[in-house]
């Protein structure tokens, strides 16, 4: 300690300290305009650090190390972040011996800077109030910079507009994103939402906190209360299995039922199309006698009645008849900026206009992996229908499995979720392996699930209705569920 004592008393080193040791670069200069900053928050929120271990907890969760504009207030910063992660007790000398063995003492300026910083404020009460002042000026420079390379890009003109649009798009983003997130979370914080996630779900009426319900109970109860944040769902069949009925159906449920905004975009059909098959489902009247107009006073008055109850509901279409995967991306991101969907259905993922690629397999990886990406991206369930290959019906046993997807490209490995449709009536079939019989009903098949067991459950299908429904009875967990989680073959390497 004697020879940081005598470093404190080395007034000559601090008064060079500007000029030896420059706190930050000349190429932060922007012209003649320095960047957003300020020096006396800075000073404040690491004073406040050395004073009160709350305050530490409290920068560590809303600053990272970038936060700070001058380069010796970095390397504080970070030092006290490491101190708080070994539960080294943080004061004044703790600080000062610690920069002392790291040989960082004289490039912070010495423990006469450390004395002032310590100096600076009489309490950390405000903590709060100049992280939040860091934080806003970290932000700005975070968009000077980010509008100087949509700028040199713009320029260099070696772009498609549509891609200059998605790179302004994903920076602007990322930096909203920072607002809520940080660069790193103690064990002891992810323990404690670790333990809230587990009593949420055993709480059954709060399993939408961590799921998105679909509103088909035994579906809920396999994938842990439904479909997850961050997770790509597939639903797959061959045509007229119901795929649009099943995500129409869901999409609904969880607009209608649940009050949460979900997004729906519809490559297939119109949104008046898509709103005729709701109000088809939802007042149970026939889709035929909706499309032909064949409707009595008593249906009219249904149909109204069914338009007052979900007109209202927070379901945002877009039935764009030509989509890239930039656009959808674009109209995702703002989908979830405006309107805070906490689902986006698209029917179906292999309408998506595909990029330029050596062949059809790639252009769909392509697209699967840009889905999953995007749902990471906004942080919700992102759901694709998609279409079978001829191969199921070549085939004895008509029921879809994982390796009907293989010429999907990678759909199967991006995927966290597969579900299949079966409904064995199309195929002349009369009863189930249970002799139940197969009429009017469908087979939801969880082919796989990342984080979950697979099996199936049947669902009631009401074909004139276009709606998939809870069935009636109440039945035990199908025998043939399976305890198992999916097991990654040699071509899915990634370990979630």
């Amino acid at each position: 300690m004697k020879e940081i004592e005598a470093l404190a008393n080395n007034k000559k080193l601090t008064k060079n300290f500007a000029k030896d040791y420059p706190l930050v670069s000349q190429v932060d200069m922007i012209g003649n305009r320095v960047p957003p900053h300020s020096k006396e928050a800075e000073i404040s929120v690491l004073g406040a650090m050395m004073l009160d271990k709350g305050a530490v907890a409290k920068a560590v969760e809303m600053l990272e190390v970038d936060s700070f504009y001058y380069e010796s207030h970095k390397k504080i910063f970070d030092l006290m972040c490491s101190m708080f992660e070994n539960s080294i007790s943080i004061d004044i000398y703790s600080l000062a011996e610690e920069l002392h063995r790291r040989k960082l003492l004289d490039l912070v300026g010495g423990t006469y800077y450390l004395s002032e910083i310590n100096n600076s404020i009489a309490t950390a009460a405000n903590i709060d109030y100049h992280a939040l002042i860091v934080q806003g000026k970290y932000l700005k420079r975070l968009l000077i910079k980010s509008s100087g390379q949509i700028l040199t890009s713009c320029y260099e003109d070696a772009r498609d507009v549509l891609e200059e649009i998605d790179l302004a798009e994903r920076l602007i983003f990322e930096i909203a994103d920072k607002r809520f997130s940080r660069s790193y979370m103690t064990l002891e914080k992810v323990a404690q939402d670790a333990y809230q996630h587990i009593s949420m779900l055993k709480d059954r009426s709060k399993l939408g906190a961590f799921g998105v319900p679909t509103g088909f109970t035994y579906l809920d109860d396999l994938l842990a209360g439904g479909f997850q944040k961050s997770d790509l769902v597939i639903i797959a069949a061959r045509p007229s299995m119901g795929k649009t009925a099943l995500g129409l159906s869901i999409a609904r449920n969880i607009a209608v039922e649940y009050k949460l905004p979900v997004g729906f975009f519809s490559i297939e059909m119109s949104a008046i199309q898509l709103v005729i098959r709701l109000i088809s489902a939802e007042a149970r009247i026939d889709q035929q006698r909706i499309r032909t107009g064949k409707l009595g006073h008593t249906e009219m008055s249904k149909i109204v009645k069914t338009l007052g109850r979900i007109a209202k509901a927070p379901l945002i279409i877009d039935d764009s008849p030509s989509l890239n995967i930039m656009e959808f991306r674009a109209k995702c991101r703002r989908m979830r900026a405006e309107h805070d969907v906490q689902a986006v259905f698209i029917d179906y993922l292999q309408l998506i206009h595909p990029p330029k690629a050596e062949s059809r397999e790639r252009e769909i990886s392509i697209i699967s992996r840009s889905l999953k990406q995007i749902a990471k991206e906004l942080d919700i369930p992102i759901i694709a229908l998609a279409q079978l290959n001829r191969l199921v019906e070549s085939r004895k046993d008509k029921r879809p499995m994982l390796s009907d997807l293989r010429e999907s490209g990678s759909i199967e490995q991006d995927s966290d979720v597969v579900l299949f449709i079966n409904r064995p009536e199309m195929y002349g079939i009369k009863t189930f392996d249970d002799q139940s019989p197969t009429e009017n009903k469908a087979e939801i098949i969880i082919g796989k699930q990342r984080n979950g067991p697979v099996g199936d459950l049947t669902l009631a299908y009401l074909k004139d209705f276009a709606r998939f429904e809870n069935l009636a009875y109440e039945y035990e967990k199908p025998a043939h569920l399976q305890s198992n989680d999916y097991i990654a073959d040699e071509e899915d390497e990634r370990p979630f």
